[in-house]
């Protein structure tokens, strides 16, 4: 199991080809992870309660609520989260793949053909409400809609190639962002439908809602963490601690402001010369292991 499960063979071409930095729609129709995982299912999930609660947000057109709200002696509470759920809040699952067998294979299958960590987040919107606001993420999304229609209002990045640390929606936020887009209006607009798939690049700003839908929403965004060359280079400059060099003491007078930029440059010099030396066919093959085994399912 893998993005074959997600995206129809056009959209992999895309991806392998290309990796698309606008939004872009397919027709999907019903696959097997419709199957394995239908909009009844997920919905069932509100009312066992076997989503740890540290994994549950819910939200309606604003910040989520306290996970007070729907939890009883520390545990999800699923008479609490149905009633939120009917009186409109969107209910997010998040990642499932620590959860269902199932969708830990897909992610998983995902990471080996792509060397991308990942993970799923379903969301449950009832019809004409809206959970999230506006806001960008930072990896690429595939969101497939499950059950229910869902409208993207969609603008283009305000920040180019954010990431977790950098230009991250709520570290960089401004006040009249979306006073902002709301005058210019979205650049583009998607009601995406039951058996569609989108893929959404980081960086592009959306609001999401299911305002003009007759029925409930139900979509799972799959978000494919994609490597950068700041990775790369963490993990070339990781290898230095091997090299006792790098392992001395830095004594805390070499700290005050005069000898501390010395000490920089010494150790710039040193690590050009660390990395000038290493040997790339010797460290690719660790390098690519790394790529398809390391997991990064912070949100």
């Amino acid at each position: 199991m893998s993005l074959r499960l997600l995206l129809p063979p056009e959209g992999l071409a895309d991806l392998q080809t290309g990796w698309p930095t606008e939004p872009r729609v397919y027709e999907t129709g019903v696959s097997d992870l419709h199957h394995t995982a239908s909009a009844d299912h997920l919905a069932e999930w509100i009312d066992t309660g076997c989503v740890p609660a540290a994994e549950i947000a819910v939200v309606r057109a604003g910040p989520a609520l306290n996970p007070g709200a729907f939890k009883t002696g520390g545990r999800v509470d699923p008479g609490k989260l149905r009633k939120l759920y009917d009186s409109g809040y969107t209910i997010r699952l998040g990642n499932l793949q620590r959860v269902v067998p199932s969708f830990a294979r897909i992610c998983q299958a995902i990471q080996q053909e792509t060397g991308y960590s990942n993970y799923v987040h379903a969301f449950l919107t009832p019809a004409g409400e809206q959970g999230l606001l506006h806001h960008w993420d930072q990896q690429m999304a595939v969101i497939v809609q499950m059950a229910g229609s869902k409208t993207w209002q969609l603008w283009k990045p305000v920040y180019d190639s954010p990431m977790r640390e950098y230009q991250e929606s709520f570290r960089v936020w401004q006040k009249d962002f979306i006073p902002a887009w709301e005058a210019a209006g979205p650049d583009i607009t998607i009601d995406l439908h039951a058996g569609q798939t989108m893929l959404l690049p980081r960086g592009w700003v959306h609001n999401p809602h299911a305002l003009h839908s007759s029925a409930d929403s139900v979509h799972l965004t799959f978000a494919i963490r994609e490597r950068t060359p700041l990775w790369l280079a963490e993990k070339l400059i990781a290898r230095a601690i091997d090299d006792p060099a790098f392992r001395r003491i830095i004594e805390p007078k070499d700290i005050e402001a005069g000898p501390l930029a010395d000490r920089l440059n010494e150790t710039r010099q040193a690590l050009v010369g660390f990395l000038t030396d290493l040997d790339m066919s010797q460290v690719a093959p660790s390098v690519r292991e790394l790529a398809l085994t390391e997991l990064e399912y912070t949100t």
